[in-house]
């Protein structure tokens, strides 16, 4: 049997490495993963909800999307909730979009919009972004009647950086009616700046645009594969019609719910953050590497291509000593790594490794 096209040109998408032969100690810095973990309230849900895994889950998430309403302020009736975000963002190419009809992305955003478009057989459309943020103006330039969905992370992962409110109001006023704006906001819960939107008032305000979230990063629940997305109802409707009847567990439900509620959790995760990342940003800057800045749980490293001291080799020395960062050349960034936001040990550990290479 012959794929249909599109099937063929994708690259299989491959997450963060979790080992390091040789090493006694290991600090996987390479998947954006919560250092704090899940809130002890969510483990609990998760251990209770072990005495009805004999029955299928409720197939709407209903308490979890009253959850996400009343944390955020939003109708349940508008939120849809997925096996990750991922699955979300796969769907949305499959219902709107056909052979011939392009799909937009910026080229450093995530690898999944390319994979999602060609799965549905559409047409990927790379945006370059030569200053590491995404272009606005480039993708109303290239935006066209064949255009049938944008993906556009904010923040962006890998590269840190996000665009502001206001411009996220001028892409969505200059692209066609037709055209499906999808935010996709995993990163949105660490960010702090009076300049930026998550997603939600430009849902609320106009037609045609969609805002994607995940539990698996400041909620600690990577394992569980949740996520949501809040949009118009008849996007929302289009989604249930497809997505699987079942797509969320009970345990992943139960889990997300009281992960949600955790307020104090939460809060503590997003102070960890903003302060390793800062440390990170000024220790790692002071080996004379480039650190791009982020609103993120990450960072993006730089070497020079010219010098010894280039990504590659920085990658397995950091390997050889039992930290682990992401390589982001699939990206379009061979030059550079990401570093995760860790625990303290992790975090003075990728530093000190660091050090020693660029000594």
């Amino acid at each position: 049997m012959k794929p249909v096209p599109g099937i063929l040109d994708i690259s299989p998408y491959i997450g963060g490495r979790a080992e390091a032969q040789g090493a006694t100690r290991v600090f996987k810095l390479s998947s954006n993963e919560s250092p704090l973990g899940p809130s002890p309230h969510a483990i609990e849900a998760f251990k209770a909800a072990s005495a009805s895994l004999h029955l299928y889950p409720e197939s709407s998430a209903l308490a979890l999307r009253r959850a996400l309403g009343d944390a955020y302020g939003l109708n349940p009736e508008r939120i849809v909730c997925g096996n990750g975000s991922d699955e979300l963002l796969h769907l949305l190419p499959q219902i709107y979009a056909s052979p011939g009809d392009e799909i937009i992305y910026s080229a450093h955003g995530f690898l999944v919009y390319r994979i999602a478009a060609l799965a549905a057989s559409a047409t990927p459309i790379s945006i370059p972004e030569p200053g590491l943020v995404t272009d606005i103006d480039a993708i109303l330039a290239r935006a066209s009647e064949r255009t049938k969905i944008v993906f556009l992370a904010n923040p962006n992962n890998p590269t840190g950086s996000y665009n502001t409110a206001a411009g996220l109001r001028r892409l969505r006023a200059g692209l066609p009616e037709h055209c499906l704006l999808v935010i996709d906001a995993a990163y949105a819960d660490y960010v702090d700046r009076n300049d930026y939107e998550s997603g939600i008032e430009l849902v609320a305000t106009t037609p045609n645009t969609i805002m994607t979230r995940t539990f698996s990063k400041i909620f600690g629940l990577a394992s569980l594969r949740v996520g949501w997305a809040y949009g118009p109802a008849s996007v929302i409707d289009a989604i249930n019609r497809v997505r699987g009847p079942f797509n969320v567990s009970t345990p992943a439900q139960a889990a997300a719910v009281a992960a949600i509620e955790d307020r104090a959790h939460v809060a503590h995760a997003k102070a960890h953050n903003s302060q390793w990342l800062s440390w990170l940003t000024g220790r790692i800057a002071a080996t004379g590497l480039k650190v791009h800045p982020s609103v993120g749980n990450f960072l993006m490293i730089e070497f020079s291509p010219s010098s010894n001291k280039t990504a590659a080799l920085a990658d397995k020395f950091l390997m050889q000593h039992g930290v682990i960062l992401r390589g982001i050349a699939a990206y379009g960034l061979p030059n550079c790594l990401r570093i995760s936001v860790g625990t303290e040990e992790g975090n003075r550990a990728a530093v000190a490794a660091l050090e020693e290479f660029m000594a």
